[in-house]
Protein backbone atom coordinates (compact mmCIF):
# COMPACT_ATOMS: atom_id res chain seq x y z
CA UNK A 1 0.00 0.00 0.00
CA UNK A 2 1.37 3.85 -1.11
CA UNK A 3 2.01 5.79 2.42
CA UNK A 4 -0.02 8.97 2.65
CA UNK A 5 1.50 12.02 1.57
CA UNK A 6 0.83 13.49 5.35
CA UNK A 7 1.35 10.25 6.84
CA UNK A 8 4.86 11.02 8.63
CA UNK A 9 3.71 14.43 9.67
CA UNK A 10 0.39 13.08 11.31
CA UNK A 11 1.90 10.13 13.54
CA UNK A 12 4.73 12.60 14.81
CA UNK A 13 1.96 14.42 15.64
CA UNK A 14 -0.24 12.18 17.57
CA UNK A 15 3.20 10.17 19.03
CA UNK A 16 3.22 13.49 20.76
CA UNK A 17 0.07 13.20 22.07
CA UNK A 18 -1.84 15.56 20.06
CA UNK A 19 -5.67 14.59 19.65
CA UNK A 20 -6.53 15.72 16.04
CA UNK A 21 -10.74 15.47 15.07
CA UNK A 22 -11.02 12.76 12.01
CA UNK A 23 -11.77 15.41 9.71
CA UNK A 24 -8.80 17.71 10.15
CA UNK A 25 -6.29 14.46 10.83
CA UNK A 26 -7.58 13.06 7.17
CA UNK A 27 -7.00 16.48 5.52
CA UNK A 28 -3.24 16.24 7.25
CA UNK A 29 -2.26 12.45 5.84
CA UNK A 30 -3.69 13.59 2.43
CA UNK A 31 -1.86 16.75 2.05
CA UNK A 32 1.93 16.82 1.71
CA UNK A 33 3.44 19.83 3.38
CA UNK A 34 6.59 19.31 1.64
CA UNK A 35 5.21 20.65 -1.47
CA UNK A 36 4.29 23.86 0.25
CA UNK A 37 8.20 24.56 1.54
CA UNK A 38 10.32 26.71 -1.01
CA UNK A 39 13.63 25.56 -1.58
CA UNK A 40 14.93 28.56 0.73
CA UNK A 41 13.61 28.35 4.51
CA UNK A 42 15.28 30.52 6.93
CA UNK A 43 16.55 29.47 10.67
CA UNK A 44 18.36 31.74 13.50
CA UNK A 45 21.40 32.44 13.46
CA UNK A 46 23.46 30.54 16.09
CA UNK A 47 26.22 33.09 16.12
CA UNK A 48 24.31 36.00 15.54
CA UNK A 49 20.50 36.16 17.24
CA UNK A 50 18.21 38.24 15.75
CA UNK A 51 19.44 37.04 12.23
CA UNK A 52 18.06 34.30 10.12
CA UNK A 53 20.22 32.55 7.51
CA UNK A 54 19.16 30.71 5.10
CA UNK A 55 18.96 26.60 4.61
CA UNK A 56 18.10 25.21 0.89
CA UNK A 57 17.33 22.13 -0.31
CA UNK A 58 21.20 20.59 -0.05
CA UNK A 59 20.67 20.82 3.72
CA UNK A 60 19.13 17.17 4.64
CA UNK A 61 17.48 19.13 7.43
CA UNK A 62 15.33 20.98 4.76
CA UNK A 63 13.83 17.79 3.36
CA UNK A 64 13.00 16.54 7.44
CA UNK A 65 11.24 19.62 8.59
CA UNK A 66 8.82 19.60 6.52
CA UNK A 67 7.29 16.37 8.20
CA UNK A 68 8.07 17.30 11.91
CA UNK A 69 6.48 19.56 14.46
CA UNK A 70 8.17 22.79 13.14
CA UNK A 71 7.60 25.98 11.98
CA UNK A 72 9.30 26.73 8.70
CA UNK A 73 10.44 30.55 8.35
CA UNK A 74 9.37 30.85 4.32
CA UNK A 75 9.84 34.64 3.61
CA UNK A 76 12.45 37.20 5.59
CA UNK A 77 11.83 41.17 4.92
CA UNK A 78 8.99 41.17 2.62
CA UNK A 79 10.68 39.11 0.33
CA UNK A 80 13.89 41.26 -0.20
CA UNK A 81 17.06 39.53 2.51
CA UNK A 82 17.90 42.75 4.39
CA UNK A 83 21.96 40.83 4.96
CA UNK A 84 23.85 39.99 7.68
CA UNK A 85 25.32 42.03 10.90
CA UNK A 86 28.64 41.96 8.33
CA UNK A 87 27.14 42.13 5.00
CA UNK A 88 26.66 38.54 4.63
CA UNK A 89 24.21 38.28 1.27
CA UNK A 90 20.82 36.59 1.62
CA UNK A 91 20.52 36.67 5.59
CA UNK A 92 16.94 38.25 7.09
CA UNK A 93 16.76 40.10 10.21
CA UNK A 94 12.38 39.81 9.79
CA UNK A 95 10.05 36.87 9.55
CA UNK A 96 7.47 38.15 7.55
CA UNK A 97 6.14 34.70 6.06
CA UNK A 98 6.03 31.35 7.91
CA UNK A 99 4.60 27.91 7.54
CA UNK A 100 3.13 27.29 11.26
CA UNK A 101 3.73 24.80 13.60
CA UNK A 102 1.65 21.53 12.82
CA UNK A 103 0.69 21.43 15.90
CA UNK A 104 -0.67 24.74 16.58
CA UNK A 105 -1.69 24.76 13.14
CA UNK A 106 -4.12 21.77 13.65
CA UNK A 107 -5.20 23.33 16.98
CA UNK A 108 -6.74 26.24 15.52
CA UNK A 109 -8.58 24.58 12.99
CA UNK A 110 -10.23 22.63 15.73
CA UNK A 111 -11.43 25.66 17.58
CA UNK A 112 -12.72 26.95 14.11
CA UNK A 113 -15.66 24.27 14.25
CA UNK A 114 -16.24 24.14 10.79
CA UNK A 115 -18.21 21.41 8.81
CA UNK A 116 -19.21 20.72 5.20
CA UNK A 117 -21.70 23.90 3.97
CA UNK A 118 -19.33 26.60 5.82
CA UNK A 119 -18.06 28.87 3.99
CA UNK A 120 -14.13 29.98 4.86
CA UNK A 121 -12.05 33.55 4.68
CA UNK A 122 -8.30 32.82 5.77
CA UNK A 123 -6.31 35.78 6.36
CA UNK A 124 -2.57 35.28 5.08
CA UNK A 125 -2.64 32.12 2.96
CA UNK A 126 1.36 31.71 3.07
CA UNK A 127 2.78 29.01 0.71
CA UNK A 128 -0.74 27.16 0.87
CA UNK A 129 -0.76 24.83 3.23
CA UNK A 130 -3.13 25.86 5.83
CA UNK A 131 -5.49 26.67 2.74
CA UNK A 132 -4.74 22.91 1.35
CA UNK A 133 -6.28 21.68 4.58
CA UNK A 134 -9.23 23.53 4.42
CA UNK A 135 -10.19 22.63 0.88
CA UNK A 136 -9.21 18.83 1.38
CA UNK A 137 -11.98 19.09 4.51
CA UNK A 138 -14.52 21.52 3.08
CA UNK A 139 -13.70 21.66 -0.08
CA UNK A 140 -12.04 24.63 -2.96
CA UNK A 141 -15.50 26.21 -3.83
CA UNK A 142 -15.76 26.89 -0.45
CA UNK A 143 -12.38 28.52 0.98
CA UNK A 144 -11.43 31.76 -0.37
CA UNK A 145 -8.12 32.82 1.00
CA UNK A 146 -6.51 36.62 1.18
CA UNK A 147 -2.44 37.39 1.13
CA UNK A 148 -1.20 40.53 0.68
CA UNK A 149 2.13 40.00 -0.89
CA UNK A 150 1.35 39.59 -4.61
CA UNK A 151 4.59 37.26 -4.79
CA UNK A 152 3.53 35.13 -1.78
CA UNK A 153 -0.29 34.74 -3.43
CA UNK A 154 1.28 33.27 -7.06
CA UNK A 155 3.07 31.16 -4.97
CA UNK A 156 0.92 29.57 -3.42
CA UNK A 157 -1.70 28.87 -5.94
CA UNK A 158 0.76 27.20 -8.22
CA UNK A 159 1.72 24.94 -4.98
CA UNK A 160 -2.38 24.58 -4.40
CA UNK A 161 -2.56 23.68 -8.14
CA UNK A 162 -0.01 20.76 -7.94
CA UNK A 163 -1.65 19.56 -4.81
CA UNK A 164 -4.96 19.46 -6.99
CA UNK A 165 -7.23 22.60 -5.01
CA UNK A 166 -7.93 25.79 -6.90
CA UNK A 167 -9.47 27.86 -4.17
CA UNK A 168 -10.11 31.13 -4.62
CA UNK A 169 -6.95 33.25 -3.66
CA UNK A 170 -6.88 37.31 -3.21
CA UNK A 171 -3.59 39.08 -3.39
CA UNK A 172 -4.92 41.73 -1.16
CA UNK A 173 -4.84 43.29 2.24
CA UNK A 174 -7.30 41.10 4.07
CA UNK A 175 -8.06 43.44 6.70
CA UNK A 176 -10.51 45.07 4.67
CA UNK A 177 -13.84 44.32 3.57
CA UNK A 178 -13.20 41.68 0.24
CA UNK A 179 -15.38 41.55 -3.14
CA UNK A 180 -15.12 38.50 -4.46
CA UNK A 181 -17.97 38.77 -6.92
CA UNK A 182 -19.52 35.63 -5.05
CA UNK A 183 -22.73 35.99 -3.79
CA UNK A 184 -23.10 38.48 -0.42
CA UNK A 185 -19.46 37.96 0.66
CA UNK A 186 -20.46 36.39 3.91
CA UNK A 187 -18.38 33.67 5.63
CA UNK A 188 -19.55 31.52 8.44
CA UNK A 189 -15.76 31.25 9.71
CA UNK A 190 -12.76 33.10 9.26
CA UNK A 191 -9.72 31.97 10.04
CA UNK A 192 -6.59 34.30 10.39
CA UNK A 193 -2.97 32.87 10.37
CA UNK A 194 -1.14 36.21 11.31
CA UNK A 195 -1.82 37.79 15.00
CA UNK A 196 -3.62 40.77 15.03
CA UNK A 197 -1.70 43.39 17.14
CA UNK A 198 -4.06 45.52 19.64
CA UNK A 199 -7.02 45.42 17.43
CA UNK A 200 -9.19 42.93 15.62
CA UNK A 201 -10.38 44.31 12.38
CA UNK A 202 -14.22 44.78 13.01
CA UNK A 203 -14.26 43.96 8.99
CA UNK A 204 -13.43 40.65 9.86
CA UNK A 205 -16.73 40.72 11.97
CA UNK A 206 -18.75 42.10 9.17
CA UNK A 207 -18.24 39.50 6.74
CA UNK A 208 -19.67 36.74 9.38
CA UNK A 209 -23.12 35.44 9.80
CA UNK A 210 -24.35 35.81 13.22
CA UNK A 211 -23.26 32.72 15.08
CA UNK A 212 -20.07 32.40 13.14
CA UNK A 213 -16.70 31.91 14.13
CA UNK A 214 -13.29 34.03 14.08
CA UNK A 215 -10.17 31.94 14.99
CA UNK A 216 -7.20 34.60 14.85
CA UNK A 217 -3.96 35.14 16.98
CA UNK A 218 -3.90 38.56 19.19
CA UNK A 219 -1.19 40.24 20.45
CA UNK A 220 -0.73 42.94 22.88
CA UNK A 221 2.33 43.97 24.62
CA UNK A 222 5.39 42.88 25.19
CA UNK A 223 4.62 38.50 25.12
CA UNK A 224 3.65 36.64 22.49
CA UNK A 225 0.15 36.48 20.84
CA UNK A 226 -2.98 34.62 22.29
CA UNK A 227 -5.22 32.25 20.69
CA UNK A 228 -8.90 34.24 20.44
CA UNK A 229 -11.75 32.23 19.20
CA UNK A 230 -14.96 34.73 18.57
CA UNK A 231 -18.58 34.13 18.08
CA UNK A 232 -20.53 36.90 15.85
CA UNK A 233 -23.70 38.60 17.81
CA UNK A 234 -26.90 39.40 15.77
CA UNK A 235 -25.60 42.72 17.35
CA UNK A 236 -22.67 43.25 14.98
CA UNK A 237 -19.83 42.48 17.81
CA UNK A 238 -17.84 39.35 17.96
CA UNK A 239 -16.77 37.83 21.70
CA UNK A 240 -14.95 35.55 23.32
CA UNK A 241 -12.51 33.89 24.69
CA UNK A 242 -8.73 33.58 24.69
CA UNK A 243 -7.91 29.62 24.36
CA UNK A 244 -4.63 28.92 23.84
CA UNK A 245 -0.98 30.41 23.29
CA UNK A 246 -0.18 31.19 19.74
CA UNK A 247 2.93 32.99 19.05
CA UNK A 248 2.17 34.69 15.39
CA UNK A 249 3.72 37.47 12.78
CA UNK A 250 1.89 40.47 12.88
CA UNK A 251 -0.33 41.79 10.42
CA UNK A 252 1.62 44.21 8.00
CA UNK A 253 -0.47 47.33 8.49
CA UNK A 254 0.30 46.81 12.33
CA UNK A 255 3.94 45.53 12.82
CA UNK A 256 4.91 47.69 16.28
CA UNK A 257 7.79 49.75 15.79
CA UNK A 258 11.46 47.69 15.25
CA UNK A 259 13.40 49.94 16.84
CA UNK A 260 14.79 48.97 20.57
CA UNK A 261 13.71 50.59 23.36
CA UNK A 262 16.90 52.74 23.98
CA UNK A 263 16.66 53.35 20.93
CA UNK A 264 13.61 55.33 21.55
CA UNK A 265 14.75 57.08 24.62
CA UNK A 266 17.01 60.62 24.25
CA UNK A 267 18.20 61.69 28.05
CA UNK A 268 19.86 64.87 26.62
CA UNK A 269 16.31 66.17 24.86
CA UNK A 270 15.23 69.69 25.83
CA UNK A 271 12.12 69.34 27.47
CA UNK A 272 13.03 66.49 29.58
CA UNK A 273 11.22 66.04 32.92
CA UNK A 274 12.91 64.89 36.03
CA UNK A 275 10.26 63.28 38.95
CA UNK A 276 9.57 60.58 41.26
CA UNK A 277 6.66 58.30 41.49
CA UNK A 278 5.23 55.82 43.69
CA UNK A 279 5.16 52.94 40.82
CA UNK A 280 7.56 50.46 41.09
CA UNK A 281 8.89 50.48 37.64
CA UNK A 282 9.86 46.53 37.88
CA UNK A 283 5.90 45.89 37.34
CA UNK A 284 6.50 45.91 33.87
CA UNK A 285 8.82 42.80 33.52
CA UNK A 286 6.30 40.68 36.04
CA UNK A 287 5.66 38.25 34.06
CA UNK A 288 2.40 36.57 34.52
CA UNK A 289 0.29 36.55 31.35
CA UNK A 290 -2.52 38.04 32.34
CA UNK A 291 -0.91 41.29 33.71
CA UNK A 292 1.50 41.41 30.77
CA UNK A 293 -1.95 41.36 28.74
CA UNK A 294 -4.08 43.71 31.06
CA UNK A 295 -1.13 45.95 30.54
CA UNK A 296 -0.37 46.07 27.08
CA UNK A 297 -4.47 46.82 26.22
CA UNK A 298 -4.57 49.63 28.68
CA UNK A 299 -1.27 50.61 27.97
CA UNK A 300 -1.34 50.98 24.28
CA UNK A 301 2.34 50.16 21.93
CA UNK A 302 3.94 50.30 25.57
CA UNK A 303 7.75 48.59 25.57
CA UNK A 304 10.25 48.02 28.19
CA UNK A 305 14.01 47.76 28.87
CA UNK A 306 15.30 46.52 32.53
CA UNK A 307 18.90 47.46 33.23
CA UNK A 308 20.20 45.57 36.31
CA UNK A 309 22.66 47.20 38.48
CA UNK A 310 26.39 45.83 37.68
CA UNK A 311 27.75 42.93 39.75
CA UNK A 312 30.91 44.54 40.22
CA UNK A 313 29.35 47.40 42.02
CA UNK A 314 27.83 45.49 45.35
CA UNK A 315 26.88 49.45 46.66
CA UNK A 316 24.05 49.09 43.88
CA UNK A 317 23.08 45.58 44.41
CA UNK A 318 19.54 44.72 43.57
CA UNK A 319 18.85 48.15 42.15
CA UNK A 320 17.88 48.59 37.97
CA UNK A 321 16.96 51.07 35.59
CA UNK A 322 13.86 50.36 33.89
CA UNK A 323 13.18 52.21 30.32
CA UNK A 324 9.60 52.22 29.08
CA UNK A 325 8.97 54.18 25.82
CA UNK A 326 5.99 54.08 22.77
CA UNK A 327 6.17 54.96 19.23
CA UNK A 328 4.67 58.09 19.46
CA UNK A 329 7.75 60.23 21.40
CA UNK A 330 6.64 59.01 24.91
CA UNK A 331 9.62 58.00 27.18
CA UNK A 332 10.19 57.21 30.88
CA UNK A 333 13.36 56.18 33.30
CA UNK A 334 12.43 55.13 36.60
CA UNK A 335 14.99 54.17 39.12
CA UNK A 336 14.15 51.24 41.24
CA UNK A 337 16.13 50.78 44.20
CA UNK A 338 15.04 47.99 47.11
CA UNK A 339 14.55 50.40 49.85
CA UNK A 340 11.14 51.60 47.85
CA UNK A 341 9.38 54.55 46.83
CA UNK A 342 9.27 57.25 45.63
CA UNK A 343 11.43 56.17 42.68
CA UNK A 344 13.36 58.90 40.75
CA UNK A 345 12.23 59.33 37.12
CA UNK A 346 12.94 60.94 34.06
CA UNK A 347 9.54 61.44 31.38
CA UNK A 348 9.10 63.60 28.02
CA UNK A 349 6.64 63.14 25.14
CA UNK A 350 3.02 63.54 25.54
CA UNK A 351 2.32 60.86 27.47
CA UNK A 352 3.07 59.79 31.02
CA UNK A 353 3.73 56.33 31.05
CA UNK A 354 4.69 55.06 34.26
CA UNK A 355 0.89 56.60 35.66
CA UNK A 356 -0.79 55.17 32.62
CA UNK A 357 1.42 51.94 33.73
CA UNK A 358 0.50 52.27 37.46
CA UNK A 359 -3.40 52.96 36.31
CA UNK A 360 -3.11 49.38 34.62
CA UNK A 361 -1.80 47.51 37.64
CA UNK A 362 -4.57 49.08 39.96
CA UNK A 363 -7.55 47.97 37.55
CA UNK A 364 -5.76 44.43 37.32
CA UNK A 365 -5.77 43.89 41.02
CA UNK A 366 -8.63 45.53 41.53
CA UNK A 367 -10.23 42.85 39.09
CA UNK A 368 -8.49 39.72 41.02
CA UNK A 369 -5.64 39.58 39.10
CA UNK A 370 -6.78 37.85 36.38
CA UNK A 371 -4.35 35.10 34.53
CA UNK A 372 -4.91 34.46 31.02
CA UNK A 373 -7.84 32.05 31.17
CA UNK A 374 -10.41 34.49 33.01
CA UNK A 375 -9.36 36.92 30.23
CA UNK A 376 -11.95 37.65 27.04
CA UNK A 377 -12.28 39.57 24.14
CA UNK A 378 -15.21 41.81 22.10
CA UNK A 379 -15.08 43.17 18.87
CA UNK A 380 -17.18 45.89 17.44
CA UNK A 381 -17.18 48.98 15.70
CA UNK A 382 -16.15 51.12 18.88
CA UNK A 383 -12.68 48.71 18.79
CA UNK A 384 -11.14 46.22 20.97
CA UNK A 385 -12.07 45.35 24.38
CA UNK A 386 -10.41 43.07 26.73
CA UNK A 387 -12.65 42.09 29.51
CA UNK A 388 -12.21 39.82 32.77
CA UNK A 389 -14.36 37.40 34.68
CA UNK A 390 -16.06 38.70 38.24
CA UNK A 391 -16.39 36.55 40.88
CA UNK A 392 -20.15 36.50 40.27
CA UNK A 393 -19.53 35.85 36.63
CA UNK A 394 -20.30 39.35 35.33
CA UNK A 395 -18.22 40.65 32.56
CA UNK A 396 -15.98 43.57 33.36
CA UNK A 397 -14.77 45.50 30.55
CA UNK A 398 -11.48 46.88 30.54
CA UNK A 399 -10.85 49.50 27.91
CA UNK A 400 -11.26 49.57 24.17
CA UNK A 401 -8.11 49.55 21.55
CA UNK A 402 -9.44 51.76 19.19
CA UNK A 403 -11.15 51.11 15.70
CA UNK A 404 -9.53 49.89 12.94
CA UNK A 405 -11.21 47.81 9.62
Amino acid sequence: MTALPGARLARALTIAGQVIDPQWHRAILAVDRAQFVPDTVWVTSTDHPGYYVPVTRDDPDHARWAHEDYALATQVDDGDPAGGPDGEPGWGRLRTSSLSQPSLVVAMLQQLDAVDGHRVLEIGTGTGYNTALLCHALGEKAVVSAEIDKELARVAVDNLARAGYAPMVLDTDGTGPLETGVGADMYHRVLSTVAARGRIPHAWVRQVWPGGVIVTPFEVGNVPGVLVRLVVQEDGTATGRIVDDAPFMVLRSQRPDPRRVRELVDEDAPGVRAGSTDVNPRLVAYRDQGWQLVLGHLAPDLRYAVYEAAEDRPEWAGEASVYVATPDGSWALGEYVPAGGPYSTKRAGPRDLWAEIGAAWEEWTRWGKPGRDQLGVTVDQEGTRLWADAPAGVLRPMGTAAAAG
